[in-house]
């Protein structure tokens, strides 16, 4: 339950990333400096928090054993994962982006294939490609039925255009966020922990983010101060806290794909929070009877979800190692 309790903390504190990517929008700021100064911003805090743990060589030892591991993961799991979201900030509303997110719960189920388990048997260990877990699958359904019912309304108001902006995007994400976790967690294999792993697959991205700062400069000019200071807000929120929490859990269930998922499915509660958020800072309407009714909806899915993959996870012989 543990890891679903530090999942759950995670989903509040990323949720601060829809709300701000929306106001900042509001207020004029563009998208590719609200993606560069995350990341920008992160830096400091967590080579603080790494060093006070006295764990940045080990760290450095580790990047420099597979550099292009590094680079390749770190720009699939942080590059592909948030500038898709903030391009997408630009198109379409927050709770479209918050909603649309959720499809990286299916995602997370979806990429398994990508994976091999170690099965000990009586000839010696064999390598077996992971399968998507079914099950899992279909609890993962039901939190997007609640989702797309809470949106219908919403969804109904906005051009195809719009939707094809806000949503192509946000697919991308969807995968490249838990593609890039897990192919860390599999090279990284237990020898770093959360705050390593997220300043390391940071210090890694930030070639990409150089350039597309540079892009930045050339097309809108620098960021303004209150974008920079909204940004500096979604970095230590989403960024670090969020962040960390998330690979905490992760981690906590890394070599059990069925958990995997599970934690990965309480992020459905980031529609719950962000809408709190925009109700309180953007001053949104109130969501209709329908919307609380897939409100209701993700929140039974996610519940029913975790368990159905915690119970038949803790049934599995114990010599099956995920790697």
């Amino acid at each position: 339950m543990k890891p679903i309790i530090i999942g759950i903390s995670a989903a509040f504190f990323f949720a601060f990333t829809f709300v701000f990517n929306a106001s900042m929008d509001a207020t004029g700021g563009s998208w590719i400096w609200s993606a560069v100064l995350r990341y920008i911003f992160m830096v400091p805090f967590l080579v603080a928090i790494v060093l006070t743990r006295k764990n940045l060589k080990p760290l450095l030892a580790e990047m420099k054993r597979a550099p292009l591991a590094w680079l390749l993961w770190s720009f699939i799991g942080f590059g592909l994962f948030y500038m898709p979201l903030c391009f997408a900030a630009a198109y379409s509303p927050g709770w479209l982006i918050a909603g649309s997110w959720q499809i990286t719960i299916i995602a997370g189920s979806l990429i398994a294939p990508f994976f091999l388990t170690t099965i000990y048997t009586s000839n010696g260990p064999i390598l077996k490609r992971e399968k998507i877990p079914y099950r899992g699958l279909l609890f993962s359904l039901i939190i997007l039925l609640g989702v797309i019912i809470m949106q219908i309304e919403s969804a109904q108001k906005i051009s195809v255009e719009v939707f094809m902006l806000g949503f192509l995007p946000v697919l991308i994400a969807c995968f490249a966020y838990p593609l890039g976790n897990r192919k860390m967690m599999e090279l990284c294999d237990g020898r770093l922990d959360a705050y390593q792993r997220v300043l390391g697959m940071t210090l890694a991205s930030l070639p990409f983010w150089f350039i597309l700062a540079i892009y930045g400069i050339s097309t809108v000019g620098f960021p303004s101060i209150n974008q920079s200071l909204q940004s500096l807000i979604v970095a230590v929120s989403s960024g670090v806290i969020a962040t960390v929490l998330f690979f905490k859990a992760t981690d906590l269930v890394r070599k059990d794909m069925k958990k995997l998922a599970a934690v990965e499915a309480t992020q459905s509660l980031e529609v719950l929070f962000a809408l709190a958020g925009e109700i309180i800072i953007l001053s949104i309407a109130l969501p209709s009877l329908t919307s609380w009714a897939g409100i209701i909806i993700v929140m039974l899915g996610m519940i029913i979800h975790s368990q159905a993959s915690i119970k038949e996870s803790t049934s599995l012989p114990e010599e099956i190692i995920h790697n």
